[in-house]
């Protein structure tokens, strides 16, 4: 029997260990490289992009550099998801491993006991990274010729909470026994290739999503709901009915369960509760794992950290808490 990738010696390239061992200037030098990877490390004025500037430490001997042609200075974080950071260089590197060693997502409580912060900081943190995972969404197209791809909905929250007697409980899957606040999520999945989620408030309001994101030539497999009927209007389209059989030989979602299941099991087990405005970040972080988990944890590493390096500070979490948002 083959072993499991996640087993194997190339799954593990980077541990924890290995990250606090390092010297705060080895940190920084791997900062340097993964957000100025097209210079070599060597710093990009985030002002003017001039690439002429030099160490200007402050005095408390935390590394920042002055650029010669604005006479601004910028640190290594300056303009990112991670700017104006409150915790040392090389605790964001722990955190981003940590949160990438996670199977099927990280408690945000958990998280705080390893880096020895507050919830708060930990919360914020998490979905600051779950907001860089989310820079490989955007944009995303999938599909094309001979690409088989699979579409299916996993609907979340909404429900209330069931009565203690049981001659007082109604049907929660009704509509007038529910808040108004479920949502599905929608998830494109190639087989062999790419995953594309969405949260809509019925899978047939997600169809102009798919029209949009998905090409005409592309096979696309989904299940007996009644909101994919007008995709066959422009989409080879295959159906298998879940009351019979999970796979008929020929058209199946297996793909699209595998994502949703990952993605159940970290609500279940780390998170507990994803419903909300939020929603779309805990799918886009269980699709990016679901992408990525033929990756060894180095690379993953790196590529978070380089997808927070690249994107401009968070609307949604700079300064969450002080403005009291929920």
């Amino acid at each position: 029997m083959a072993q499991h990738f996640l087993l194997s010696r190339a799954a593990k390239s980077l541990s924890l260990a290995t990250v606090l061992r390092m010297s705060e200037g080895q940190v920084e030098e791997t900062f340097r490289k993964i957000r100025w990877d097209a210079t070599e490390g060597q710093p990009v004025c985030p002002h003017c992009g001039g690439l002429d500037a030099y160490e200007a430490r402050r005095p408390n001997g935390s590394l920042r550099f002055r650029c010669k042609a604005c006479r601004k200075d910028f640190t290594l974080t300056s303009g990112t998801l991670f700017a104006s950071h409150k915790l040392p260089l090389q605790m964001y590197l722990v955190a981003i491993l940590i949160f990438c060693n996670e199977v099927k997502g990280k408690s945000m409580l958990a998280l705080s006991r390893d880096l020895g912060t507050s919830y708060k900081t930990a919360f914020v943190l998490a979905h600051k990274l779950r907001e860089a995972m989310a820079e490989e969404f955007r944009g995303r197209t999938l599909g094309g010729a001979g690409v088989v791809a699979e579409i299916d909905g996993m609907y979340v929250g909404g429900s209330i909470r069931p009565a203690n007697f049981k001659k007082d409980r109604v049907d929660r899957r009704r509509a007038q026994h529910q808040t108004g606040k479920r949502r599905v999520v929608v998830v494109i999945r190639e087989r062999g290739g790419k995953t594309l989620p969405g949260v809509f408030k019925s899978e047939a309001d997600a169809l102009a999503f798919i029209r949009a994101r998905v090409s005409t030539e592309t096979v696309l497999h989904a299940d007996e709901a009644s909101g994919w009927n007008v995709l066959h209007e422009r989409y080879t389209l295959h159906r298998i009915n879940h009351l019979v059989a999970y796979s008929d030989g020929i058209a199946c979602t297996n793909q699209a369960e595998s994502f949703f299941s990952r993605l159940r099991r970290g609500e279940m087990g780390h998170s507990h509760h994803i419903a909300g405005p939020y929603l779309i970040r805990y799918a886009q972080e269980s699709a990016w794992r679901e992408d990525n988990r033929r990756q060894d944890n180095g690379a993953q590493v790196r590529q978070v950290a380089r997808l927070a390096l690249a994107r401009k500070q968070s609307v949604d979490f700079c300064g969450y808490w002080q403005r009291h948002k929920g």
